[in-house]
C-alpha cells in the first residue's frame, strides 16, 4: 500500500503546477499563506461555536444562530485550506508520505476532527436553541477543540522529521 501512496507522491510532484510552487521562490510562501488563511478562517469560525457552546463570550446570539451566521464562511475557509494544503503537500509528496507527524494529523487527527465538527455543527441547531447548552455539547465542544489543537501540533512537528 505504502508503494502506491509512494507512487502516487512521484506522479504529484512531478506535475508541472507542483514543480513551478517547489521551484519558485515566491509561490510557495504564497501558497502557504493561502493555505494558513484558510485554516484561520476555518478553524476560527469552528472554536467561535465550539466556544458558544461551552458557555464562554458573549451570548447576544445562540449557538444555533451563530452557526448558521458562521455556516457559509466556515467551510469557504475549509475550501481553500485544502486546496492550499493539497498545492503544498503536492510541492514535497515523497517528503511527506513517510513523515509520522504527516501520517497523524492527516490519517487520524483530521478525519476525526472534520466529523465532529459536522456533527457539533449539525447538532448546535438543536442544542443552541436556548442559552443552556446541554452538557454532551459542551463535552463534544471541548473534544473538537483539543482534537483541533492536536492537529495544529501533529502540523508545527511535520518539520521535525527529516525523511529522506
Amino acid at each position: 500500500m505504502l508503494s502506491f501512496f509512494m507512487a502516487f507522491a512521484k506522479w504529484l510532484q512531478g506535475t508541472w503546477w507542483a514543480l513551478d510552487i517547489s521551484g519558485s521562490t515566491w509561490a510557495y510562501p504564497f501558497v502557504q499563506m493561502t493555505h494558513f488563511s484558510g485554516l484561520s478562517l476555518w478553524l476560527g469560525t469552528n472554536l467561535s461555536l465550539d466556544l458558544r457552546l461551552l458557555g464562554i463570550g458573549k451570548k447576544r446570539q445562540t449557538a444555533s444562530q451563530l452557526s448558521d451566521s458562521l455556516f457559509a464562511w466556515n467551510w469557504i475557509g475549509f475550501c481553500i485550506a485544502v486546496a492550499g494544503g493539497f498545492m503544498l503537500f503536492a510541492s514535497a509528496a515523497t517528503k511527506y508520505i513517510p513523515n509520522p507527524a504527516f501520517e497523524i494529523k492527516l490519517g487520524i487527527l483530521v478525519p476525526t476532527g472534520i466529523i465532529l465538527h459536522i456533527i457539533n455543527q449539525q447538532k448546535s441547531r438543536t442544542w443552541g436553541q436556548t442559552s443552556e447548552t446541554p452538557m454532551v455539547a459542551k463535552v463534544l465542544a471541548l473534544l473538537e477543540f483539543l482534537i483541533w489543537f492536536s492537529v495544529i501540533t501533529a502540523a508545527v512537528s511535520i518539520p521535525n522529521y527529516d525523511t529522506h
